[in-house]
């Protein structure tokens, strides 16, 4: 197993890890369906923005400029760890508007505590030479920002590839070449439900690095456990929103299920502050009271894994227990394990 605790400093305070980052729709037109969550949930005090998006929603930057504060902009606790990545998915279709330099700069200016380097997002639709490119393309931008980044805040830089030897190549070659905090690996999403390919390709980057280690997009119930045994220091997630703007519940250990299809409750079956006091009907009729359930659940998940480390469980025998019910996350799970096994 490499499951691994560890500390990682930032402007803000020490933040313990593995940790998820919640994503902030901030700067977004969707920015007002994440919900205040740094007081209710005591322990996930971080938060994922895209600081391109901020800088492009004028009205939001003017303020940001003239004084207010990103944290207040979002109402979130003064020492919220935040996680600003460059606004690389908008990136996957169209062309690069930004600069490694001007992207650090509004990181910094935001009062981010980790930055991603700007990057190209690959696409299942693109012919390889073009994805190649891409690659090759968010190297360069790395190796530029760790040029040009001379402040405190974390630098990660990010990695893509579709397949293990090319991530653990670009992870190795940024090693060499570049001064970095860690590595993000991204372009996982579009492949998420290939769950042994997306394994494969993130063992390869922890293999290449004992750096801090992100994987972008994939922190919902499904994938948390798994990152956790890949070593994986930290990851972020929109699927409690997502999953709640389909009015999809999310259980950890089942995944997400559709109201629609629940006929005959009154309450629904989490403990956490949301569903102990309301009826199910009141949850289901309210997508704002959803999405900080999902919320919960996803904290809650990560929560329990920690719980099991503490108490010295078989954390090997607790994950067979908590794939049993999805025959692929089973066999991805399965995969990793004999790999790990062969590390160790």
């Amino acid at each position: 197993m490499l499951y691994r605790q560890r500390t990682l400093d930032t402007p803000h305070g020490e933040l313990q890890t593995p940790v998820l980052f919640p994503v902030s729709n901030i700067g977004k037109r969707s920015s007002d369906n994440t919900p205040e969550y740094t007081d209710s949930i005591p322990d996930l005090s971080t938060a994922m923005v895209n600081a391109r998006a901020i800088r492009n929603r004028k009205a939001q930057w003017d303020r940001l400029q003239g004084g207010a504060t990103l944290r207040a902009e979002m109402d979130v606790a003064d020492d919220t760890v935040i996680f600003a990545d460059s606004g690389g998915f908008d990136f996957h279709k169209e062309e690069v508007d930004t600069t490694p330099a001007k992207t650090l700069e509004t990181q910094r200016e935001l009062g981010a505590d980790i930055f991603g380097t700007v990057d190209t997002p690959l696409s299942r639709e693109n012919r390889q030479a073009k994805n190649q490119r891409r690659i090759n393309r968010s190297i360069d931008l790395a190796l530029e920002a760790s040029d040009t980044h001379d402040g405190d805040e974390t630098l990660l830089a990010s990695v893509h590839g579709y397949d293990p030897k090319t991530v653990q190549n670009s992870v190795r070659h940024l090693e060499k070449e570049g001064e970095f905090d860690g590595y993000a690996v991204g372009s996982l999403v579009p492949i998420r439900t290939n769950y042994k390919k997306v394994t494969k390709i993130i063992l390869a980057a922890r293999r290449a690095t004992n750096k801090h280690l992100h994987v972008y997009g994939l922190g919902g119930v499904t994938y948390q456990p798994l990152l956790l045994y890949l070593g994986v220091d930290s990851f972020d997630s929109s699927a409690f929103i997502r999953s709640a703007g389909n009015r999809n519940y999310l259980i950890p250990g089942f995944g997400g299920e559709p109201l629609k299809n629940v006929e005959g409750l009154t309450h629904l079956p989490c403990a956490c502050p949301v569903c102990s006091t309301r009826s199910y009907d009141r949850i289901r009729d309210d997508r704002d009271l959803l999405v900080q359930h999902n919320l919960w659940a996803l904290a809650l998940e990560l929560r329990r894994f920690r719980y099991m480390h503490a108490a010295g469980e078989d954390l090997e025998a607790y994950l067979d227990l908590r794939f049993q019910g999805n025959e692929v996350t089973q066999r991805a799970y399965k995969m990793a394990k004999q790999q790990v096994r062969r590390l160790s």
